[in-house]
């Protein structure tokens, strides 16, 4: 499973939601799915190593800490300053190089892309003209054709959201105003943990059953 941190945590917001990373991780390859997950990477833009942006940035590195502590694989990209207080952070290049050499180096028979950014349409006919089922993970109304039927399948994340815990949505100032998808990402919200229970779960690394689908 390849994330695309940006655009999901954007998708959850809407809802009203925070976004429960464990939860995420089941709900996709879970042991309830009959799927044996090798890898879930996370992409995550950080904001850029200035003064002004360090508060936002030491919070951003700690949730990325959590996210590795929990068995999620992490990769970051440092930000650099853009108009009106935002940032730039744009990780689709790295999740699509990625998503080729790890499909090549595994051999997953399934790869999930969680993302709802048209950018990664010719990523997942790529991966399909490889042999590999792609299957894209977002909210389903607000998916684009041009994914949509990049993808084998869609999978909405939408019944998902609504079991997350509600979050208070704040109205947000110039410095704070979300991007567009992908493209600046807006000084970040703090993460909401899961609770304390699903802070001691650890991902438990099964070993390769032919009977699984194995899923990157």
């Amino acid at each position: 499973m390849l994330v695309d941190e940006s655009n999901v945590g954007s998708s959850v917001r809407t809802a009203g939601r925070g976004l429960d990373w464990l939860k995420l991780r089941d709900f996709l390859a879970g042991e309830n799915t009959g799927r044996e997950l090798i890898e879930m990477v996370v992409y995550a833009g950080l904001p850029p190593a200035m003064p002004i942006w360090q508060e936002e940035r030491d919070k951003k590195n700690k949730f990325m800490q959590w996210l590795r502590s929990n068995g999620f694989m992490v990769v970051t990209k440092d930000g650099s300053p853009a108009e009106e207080g935002r940032y730039k952070a744009n990780v689709d290049v790295m999740m699509a190089i990625d998503a080729l050499e790890l499909s090549v180096e595994m051999q997953p028979d399934v790869v999930i892309l969680v993302t709802g950014d048209t950018d990664f349409a010719y990523l997942a006919i790529k991966l399909r003209r490889c042999g590999i089922r792609v299957e894209v993970a977002s909210v389903s109304q607000n998916l684009g054709n041009i994914l949509r039927s990049a993808a084998n399948e869609v999978i909405d994340l939408a019944p998902l959201f609504r079991t997350f815990e509600m979050i208070k949505i704040q109205e947000p100032t110039p410095a704070q105003a979300m991007p567009r998808q992908n493209q600046q990402q807006a000084r970040p919200q703090p993460q909401r943990p899961p609770n304390q229970q699903q802070q001691h779960q650890r991902r438990r690394r099964p070993r390769f059953s032919p009977a699984k689908t194995r899923t990157v």
